[in-house]
């Protein structure tokens, strides 16, 4: 069963819940089978009893903390926290890939998703939102024990910066300090050498089947 309600009656409800936005992004409100009402940029599990409605969910405020719940990969998360779930794309920070559908991953992909869990697990974290990009997932800066996650993962040789166009806002200066210093140690991606291949490249080569 699926319940419309008016785009500007939506509004008002979403602001309520989270606040004034900064920007704009898809997102769900479903009723699961115990009744309880979840919003979140992730598609609701395909079971009976859920109320589903796609709207558009605000940017979250700066001070709301949240807990990680699963850790995709060295820089996607999933958040949830206050009756919100998002799935989270460190921004500015590129991971090496793991393997899909039967494909071989790159070298330190586990390592990098084992040192994100490591940051992140047990904590509270607060999101820094530099708006909405693939897959629908939230870009921002993640904050932990007022430790920058997105930096610590370039400071341990797990991670690149980003090599697209930069959200307005971030501070790129600190991004390349950080990798700069891994690189000069040597450390995690940077070990490789002349064999090293960015995430970029290796998503292009090895597209999903």
């Amino acid at each position: 069963m699926v319940r419309k309600i008016r785009p500007l009656t939506a509004v008002f409800i979403i602001l309520f819940l989270v606040g004034i936005p900064r920007g704009w992004a898809d997102f769900y409100i479903w009723t699961d089978e115990n009744g309880i009402r979840h919003y979140s940029n992730i598609s609701p599990p395909d079971r009976g009893g859920i109320t589903q409605m796609a709207e558009s969910l605000p940017n979250l405020l700066p001070g709301t903390r949240f807990k990680v719940v699963r850790v995709f990969d060295g820089d996607t998360i999933e958040a949830r926290g206050s009756g919100l779930t998002f799935k989270v794309r460190l921004v500015g920070i590129d991971s090496p890939e793991k393997g899909r559908k039967g494909q071989k991953g790159q070298p330190f992909a586990l390592k990098a998703k084992q040192t994100l869990a490591k940051l992140v697990s047990g904590r509270q974290i607060r999101l820094k939102q530099y708006g909405t990009g693939g897959y629908n997932r939230l870009l921002a800066e993640v904050f932990a024990d007022a430790r920058n996650i997105n930096l610590e993962m370039l400071k341990s040789g797990l991670a690149e910066v980003y090599g697209g166009k930069m959200p307005k806002g971030l501070n790129a200066d600190a991004y390349q300090r950080a990798q700069t210093q891994a690189k000069a140690k040597r450390l995690g991606i940077w070990s490789l050498g002349k064999h090293y291949k960015s995430p970029r490249q290796w998503r292009k080569e090895n597209p999903w089947k």
